[in-house]
């Protein structure tokens, strides 16, 4: 007879521990992937992406300069979880007016005694970009899971006229997210580029918007031509209000910081006798609307700016708010609701609607009480701004009443 070619059988208990080896095989294969692509999730950096990808890797990253967002895998622990179906993430829906005022201004007009000009830097800044979409992948609304954008609308200014209420009030809104200091880009930190300016931001989603304010723009000579470079189609928000009352305001706020300053008639007049007013000090300087309106329509038309009232803002801030966030394409969900006057202040502060947790109002830095200027100053002064007040109203459309 002829030898059987089968090898001989395995005893059950030498069965078991080959089966046991190579269960055990396959748990430390399953545990090292799921270590490497963690590791490769959490450590790589925007705009780097390993050759080594897989397609449905590369699926879930971004193109350079872009934050990485985070649809996360379930975790990889025993053979069920790799292969059990994965859902996929939704992707997402994604110049002015003639003037007939005599009022006319001079290029030395808009260079006053207090203005300072940035120096650039010898980095030149990063090229823009104009595509501001987001990431085709959102799986939450949790803010870390968005990435960082260039704003899409600015508060240019104006000091003291009500921006920092405007940015508090907006950022109540579920589609704004507003970065909460001023960061000086486009007048004193150019030369740092646009991508340390958009690391600043704050992370949004697809169906949201960012913004920053920084008032000083308004006054900056390069800030127009240096944020239309960033992108032509950004929305500008400026916040007015009475010239005289916002010098005043602006005073009292310096006085509260350097006690042993000037008074306001010394420094708001050359002479007080004939009533000369000193444009060069910044205070009084700011105030000329017109003057410093003129930059920002060379380079945007006058449908891309929105003209808040200082004055309206603090006796209708629903009203105001409303414009607002037609302005920016946003439903109307700040409304009366979220606001309640604060007698002692003398301004609007939030609520929550419903009355639920505790009202925020502005810091104890909004609502100082001005400082008490001679009437006779005061009218002086408005006949002074009177001129360049018309011609304000004129290019901008709206009358403020500031007579």
């Amino acid at each position: 007879m002829y030898k059987s070619s089968m090898a001989p059988r395995l005893s059950p208990r030498r069965a078991r521990r080959y089966l046991f080896i190579c269960t055990l095989c396959l748990s430390c294969s399953l545990l090292c992937y799921n270590l490497i692509l963690r590791s490769h999730s959490s450590m790589n950096s925007p705009g780097e992406q390993s050759s080594m990808n897989s397609p449905a890797e590369q699926s879930i990253m971004h193109s350079p300069g872009e934050q990485q967002l985070s649809c996360p895998l379930p975790p990889l622990v025993g053979s069920k979880k790799l292969l059990q179906n994965i859902p996929p993430c939704p992707l997402s829906a994604s110049k002015a007016p003639p003037s007939s005022s005599p009022v006319t201004y001079t290029t030395s007009d808009l260079q006053g005694r207090n203005h300072t000009e940035p120096t650039p830097g010898t980095r030149a800044p990063a090229k823009p970009t104009e595509q501001l979409t987001s990431p085709p992948w959102n799986c939450t609304a949790t803010p870390r899971y968005g990435h960082k954008r260039l704003p899409q609308a600015i508060i240019v200014g104006v000091k003291k006229g009500g921006t920092r209420a405007v940015l508090e009030f907006i950022r109540v809104h579920p589609q704004v997210r507003a970065m909460g200091t001023e960061p000086h880009f486009f007048d004193r930190n150019y030369e740092r580029g646009l991508d340390w300016y958009r690391n600043l931001m704050p992370r949004s989603l697809d169906q949201q918007i960012t913004v920053e304010k920084t008032p000083s723009y308004f006054v900056t000579r390069d800030a127009p031509r240096r944020i239309a470079h960033m992108s032509p189609r950004v929305k500008l928000i400026v916040v007015v209000r009475n010239p005289v009352t916002r010098a005043i305001s602006d005073y009292t706020q310096t006085l509260s910081k350097k006690p042993d300053i000037p008074s306001f008639n010394e420094l708001a007049f050359r002479n007080r006798t004939s009533g000369e007013v000193d444009t060069a000090w910044n205070a009084i300087r700011i105030g000329l609307y017109a003057l410093h309106l003129q930059p920002w329509l060379s380079h945007f038309p006058i449908s891309q700016m929105h003209f808040v009232s200082g004055e309206r803002l603090i006796i209708d801030p629903a009203g105001e708010m409303a414009r607002v966030q037609d302005f920016l394409g946003l439903k109307r969900l700040v409304t009366d609701k979220h606001f309640y006057f604060n007698k002692t202040k003398g301004f609007p502060c939030l609520k929550k609607p419903g009355g639920g947790g505790a009202p925020r109002c502005l810091g104890k830095s909004k609502g100082r009480t001005h400082v008490q200027i001679n009437p006779e100053d005061i009218e002086q002064l408005q006949d002074f701004y009177r001129p360049h007040n018309i011609k304000f109203y004129e290019t901008v459309g709206q009358d403020f009443h500031w007579e």
